[in-house]
């Protein structure tokens, strides 16, 4: 219930969802004669939408997250495992079309297969299951028994956890996984602004991992700014990286995190 719930906040939570939630406010209170705040509702709605679409906010608070940590050294013998948590494969379009289509997290999975070729030891472990409301799409844990397969990686290297859909349900769903084949001190492959919360859920739970950030979105560099060339791209930006402190914030306030951002 909770997931579902999660899911219906973030519809209504997200920049662009508050900016019409404001105009459908402004709207209504014209219809009764509240002028004042029909105004103010309207002032906020296009504060709302100059702050995402028109400066580098969005920019700046993701990359504080994708600083946060930087890449594990990784012992003289390389890697023996490696967990790569799921949210890069679109499932749906895969369905309908095959092959592996990818969104902008599917570094963690170019990241792993070079990894796994280049560590001929090394172990896999991917964690997750179908995040849809339907429940009907493979998960990237199902799919990625093929995509691996395509770069020469064997199945005897790979440990599949199908059925989470947060990072909280991959930790949970992992930890078991991880004791039953023996694997331990793994590096974590994930988007470098979800590194924080992963890596703070996994601390929680008493598992050791090494950062190995993929799919940074930012140059490192940005500053506050404004910023009239790319709206849609800022849009974007902002979106993920309120997400993203949004979940820092739940996970602390509800007790798995024992920081609200670790380092």
């Amino acid at each position: 219930m909770s997931y579902f719930a999660s899911k219906v906040f973030w519809l209504a939570a997200q920049p662009l969802s508050l900016a019409f939630l404001a105009v459908v406010a402004a709207l209504l209170l014209g219809w009764f004669g509240r002028s004042r705040l029909q105004a103010a509702f309207l002032l906020l709605c296009a504060c709302i939408l100059f702050v995402t679409l028109y400066t580098s906010t969005g920019t700046v608070l993701l990359q504080q997250l994708e600083n946060r940590f930087a890449r594990a050294s990784l012992p003289e013998e390389g890697p023996r495992c490696l967990i790569v948590l799921g949210g890069s494969f679109e499932a749906e379009v895969i369905a309908a079309r095959g092959g592996f289509e990818m969104n902008q997290a599917g570094d963690r999975f170019v990241e792993a297969a070079k990894l796994l070729r280049t560590y001929p030891q090394a172990r896999v472990l991917v964690s997750g299951g179908d995040g849809s409301f339907s429940g009907r799409y493979a998960g990237d844990a199902a799919i990625s028994a093929a995509y691996f397969s395509a770069f020469g990686i064997g199945p005897e290297r790979l440990v599949q956890e199908r059925t989470s859909r947060t990072t909280f349900e991959n930790v949970e769903n992992t930890k078991g996984l991880l004791a039953e084949n023996g694997l331990e001190n793994c590096l974590l492959l994930t988007s470098a602004f979800h590194m924080p919360r992963a890596i703070g859920l996994f601390r929680k739970s008493g598992l050791d991992v090494l950062p190995w950030p993929t799919d940074f979105r930012t140059s490192g560099i940005a500053s506050l700014r404004l910023d009239f060339t790319q709206p849609s791209s800022n849009a974007q930006l902002t979106t993920t990286a309120l997400r993203e402190w949004i979940g820092l914030l739940a996970y602390y306030v509800a007790g798995r995190t024992e920081t609200l951002l670790p380092q």
